[in-house]
């Protein structure tokens, strides 16, 4: 039995001191461990000094980790012991075993500190279905609570420190996420992306040496008040993506240009027209049409059969000036007037440029719709909609392949000319043999990823007059913007420093977030990228 019982003690309290398991038994309800403390002595909480003196004892039922898929209880006889300390206001003390119970506790420390690793991973109610499975069921609402007892974890002050925003709340609420850039972990999570916070946070940390962040101008004047000794460093990522803004807006700018030039006719004398657009709406086969010219063929019926005009009203359950205004057209046609004619509309100035971005290939009306509102048209979709679907549909459509978007071309041009494949290539001289703009863009494009690639900083000045003076606003206006920022874009350039790992934990905040469905609040995704990690 002594055997059993050692056996027992070195499986379920191997790593606990100072208990001796008394007994164990197995019901339908799960396991009872019998156990009690052989601990000499306690030190009391209030005053600290240690006694030995037994005033009483009692049991304690903390649940334990599960065994075999059973629940398992300990019977725990703990004591409570008389403090000796007269200044003391505390008279008596309960004694807790340390790693296996707490005050007030109704969980063994390892079982606690298995249900906060499962609310970490998984929250509330995914953590809760997952407890329930390895035979230890809680709430969602306790995973919570373990989650938000938990200390923060213990991490020295960072020498380089990545920066970059996350949405608690896409485009109302943004936080900011801090990562030790050389051991790739998370700092510190902010609950906004004020400069004055991060200022706050950064003038704690005097140890810092290095930031990598973006070019917002919140975080390069909350880097300069923190830390003004720190290098700041522009992430060459974000850089490439404003220059790739830049680019689709100038080639957007020349769209124009991507539509190849028409093939000359051999017989110039023979010039096509586009024939104008029909001067009645309703043409034949149109039912308001159809109803109208049987109705003005009844009415002239009647009245030359002898009927009077009132006489026809009544007979045809029309109006009497209705009846006059039938009488008094020749043909059916001079009726369609009013709301029936083609009167001129807010849309009228805007429709030669529909016209001509239909011929381009362009045919999405939303994105149609977009383009004229930028040019000032202030009514609805609908409106654009409809007029595509009565009369642009029916236009055919220009004979050929349809020239590339300005997000194509722009890829092509931001892309390795080693890596586009043939057919892109070709078309890519093509347009930009066609446009000497946009062969100036692509070669401002080259020499900049040059310098990126190959840490070649000390070139920007240089390439930031070239880009001033070309004919291209877009990039001009990328190229003042470098100017305001040039100490950080230069480092960002010539140093290795980046934000990869910044946007890697932005991307994992997204998912914590799906986890909680958006419910939660910013103390608990904070413990939750602080530990998770």
């Amino acid at each position: 039995m002594n055997e059993v019982r050692t056996t027992l003690e070195e499986v379920l309290l191997a790593s606990v001191g100072g208990v001796h398991v008394v007994a164990v038994e197995v019901a339908e309800a799960g396991v009872r461990v019998e156990a009690r403390s052989t601990m000499g002595g306690a030190s009391c909480p209030s005053c600290g000094r240690r006694s030995t003196r037994v005033h009483g004892s009692y049991l304690r039922f903390p649940r334990d980790l599960p065994t075999a898929g059973q629940h398992v209880v300990l019977s725990l006889r703990v004591r409570r012991f008389s403090c000796r300390e007269t200044a003391c206001p505390r008279r008596t003390f309960a004694e807790q075993i340390p790693g296996l119970t707490r005050r007030y506790g109704r969980r063994t420390e390892r079982l606690r500190s298995a249900l906060a690793s499962v609310g970490v991973a998984l929250a509330g109610r995914a953590g809760a279905r997952m407890a329930h499975v390895f035979g230890a069921p809680v709430s969602r609402n306790t995973l919570l609570r373990l989650i938000a007892s938990l200390p923060d974890p213990e991490a020295a002050v960072p020498r380089v420190v990545g920066v970059d925003e996350y949405a608690q709340r896409r485009g109302r609420i943004y936080g900011t996420v801090l990562v030790d850039v050389e051991t790739r972990r998370p700092v510190d999570l902010l609950p906004d992306r004020e400069a004055d916070t991060l200022a706050a946070w950064l003038a704690k940390r005097p140890g810092i040496e290095v930031i990598c962040r973006d070019r917002a101008v919140f975080y390069a004047e909350g880097s300069t008040r923190g830390a003004p000794q720190a290098l700041q460093v522009a992430d060459r990522w974000h850089l490439w993506h404003n220059l790739g803004q830049a680019a689709e807006k100038c080639v957007y700018r020349h769209r124009g240009c991507l539509r190849p030039a028409p093939v000359q006719s051999a017989e110039p004398d023979e010039v096509e027209t586009t024939p104008d657009l029909p001067s009645q709406p309703w043409p034949t086969g149109h039912r308001f049409a159809e109803r109208t010219r049987a109705k003005h063929a009844t009415v002239h019926a009647l009245l030359a059969a002898g009927h009077s005009k009132r006489s026809v009203a009544r007979q045809l359950g029309m109006g009497h000036s209705t009846v006059l205004r039938f009488a008094g057209a020749a043909t059916p046609e001079a009726l369609f007037i009013g709301q029936w004619q083609n009167r001129r509309t807010a849309l009228d100035p805007y429709k030669p440029y529909l016209h001509d971005r239909w011929q381009d290939g362009c045919t999405n009306a939303w994105q149609l719709w977009e383009e004229v509102k930028e040019q000032g048209y202030s009514h609805g979709y609908a409106s654009v909609r409809d007029y595509i679907r009565s009369v642009l549909r029916g236009s055919p459509q220009p004979i050929g392949p349809r020239p590339p978007t300005a997000r194509t071309v722009t890829r092509w041009i931001l892309t390795h000319p080693d890596a586009l494949p043939e057919p892109d290539r070709i078309q890519l001289k093509t347009v930009l043999a066609a446009c000497p703009e946009l062969d100036v863009l692509a070669a401002h494009v080259r020499s900049f990823a040059r310098m990126l690639t190959q840490l070649e900083g000390h070139r920007l000045p240089e390439w930031i007059e070239a880009a001033s003076t070309a004919d291209l606003p877009a990039l001009q206006s990328f190229a003042r913007h470098l100017e305001r920022d040039l100490d950080a874009v230069i480092a960002g350039l010539s140093l290795p420093w980046n934000s990869g790992v910044v946007e890697g934990h932005v991307n994992r905040i997204k998912m914590l977030k799906r986890q909680m469905f958006g419910r939660a609040g910013f103390e608990l995704l904070r413990k939750r990228v602080l530990l998770y990690s």
